[in-house]
C-alpha cells in the first residue's frame, strides 16, 4: 500500500528557514515591519479544520488579518477563548470587518448533523445540532445528505453571524461610532472559493438572508 510521507519535524524546521529566507530576498523589510505592530483591518472567525488556511484563502500576508478558529467556526456568548479574541480584535486592534468564515464538507456540522457520539465535542457541537431540529423540515426536502450539509454549514455560519452581531463588544463598539461590519461566508473546498452568503451587518444597517 502507498503511503504518503508527511514532513517530519527537521523537514518543517528547514521549510521555515527556506520560507524566512525567500521572504527576505522578495522584501528586506517584511519582518521589521511585523515586529512593529500589528493592525490588521480584518478578524476571522473561521474553522480549525486544516485545510482553511485563512492567510491563504484570501492571498494575504501575515499580519494583515487576525484569525480565530475553533471546530465548526462556532461564535458561542459563553466560551472564554472566543470573547477574548473578540474584544481584543474589536477595542484593541480595532478591526474593521469581522469574517464568519464556515466551510463546506465540515466534518463538525457533519457530526451534529449525524447525532455522532464523539466525546467532549458533543457539547461544543450542541448549537448545531439544535439549528439541525430546528431547521429539520427545511433540511429534509433537499436532494441529497450532501445537499443537506452544506445547507446546515450556511445556516450555522448565518447564526455566528447573529452572534457576533449581538455580542456586547460588537453592539458597544457600533454604539461609539466604530466603523465596523460583519460578514458570513462559506468556502468550498472542492475548488478554493469563497461564496458570499449575504450576510452583512453594521451598526446602522443589517442584511442577513431569511433563516
Amino acid at each position: 500500500m502507498c503511503e504518503t510521507r508527511h514532513p517530519d519535524i527537521p523537514d518543517l524546521l528547514a521549510r521555515n528557514r527556506a520560507w524566512a529566507e525567500a521572504r527576505t530576498a522578495i522584501d528586506p523589510g517584511f519582518f521589521k515591519r511585523l515586529v512593529a505592530q500589528q493592525s490588521p483591518p480584518y478578524l476571522w472567525i473561521g474553522c480549525s479544520d486544516s485545510r482553511v488556511p485563512a492567510n491563504e484563502i484570501v492571498g494575504l500576508d501575515p499580519g494583515e488579518i487576525f484569525v480565530h478558529r475553533n471546530i465548526a467556526n462556532l461564535a458561542p456568548p459563553q466560551d472564554a477563548n472566543f470573547l477574548s479574541v473578540l474584544q481584543y480584535a474589536v477595542q484593541v486592534l480595532k478591526v474593521r470587518h469581522i469574517l464568519v468564515v464556515g466551510h463546506y464538507g465540515c466534518g463538525g456540522v457533519r457530526a451534529a448533523f449525524e447525532n455522532l457520539r464523539l466525546g467532549l465535542i458533543d457539547h461544543w457541537l450542541s448549537p448545531i445540532r439544535a439549528l439541525a431540529q430546528a431547521r429539520a423540515a427545511e433540511l429534509a426536502v433537499l436532494a441529497d445528505d450532501t445537499a443537506r450539509l452544506d445547507r446546515l454549514c450556511e445556516l450555522n455560519v448565518l447564526a455566528q453571524v447573529e452572534n457576533v452581531s449581538t455580542n456586547p463588544f460588537v453592539v458597544d463598539a457600533w454604539a461609539a461610532g466604530a466603523d465596523l461590519t460583519v460578514h458570513g461566508w462559506c468556502y468550498s473546498l472542492a475548488d478554493g472559493l469563497v461564496t458570499d452568503l449575504g450576510a452583512r451587518v453594521d451598526g446602522s444597517h443589517s442584511s442577513l438572508p431569511a433563516r
